[in-house]
């Protein structure tokens, strides 16, 4: 699943994913799959872009359960 909560909280900081992969220690590319929902970072990955960008684990990472039928 995508992550265009992150996506969005990189951009009201008008940083590019270079920007912050470079603040965080991990590659563009890093950045660019976990926003792709290609990767799954790691709590600490997670953990360092939160205090990164000002946001919670929840308010950049959580994903509500889906709905059952």
């Amino acid at each position: 699943m995508k992550n265009l909560k992150l996506k969005s909280a990189r951009a009201a900081f008008d940083m590019s994913q270079q920007q912050l992969a470079d603040e965080v220690g991990v590659t563009r590319q890093t950045i660019n799959a976990i926003e792709k929902g290609d990767y799954n970072p790691t709590i600490r990955l997670c953990l360092s872009i939160c205090h990164t960008l000002g946001k919670t684990l929840d308010e950049l990472f959580w994903e509500e359960p889906p709905e059952k039928e």
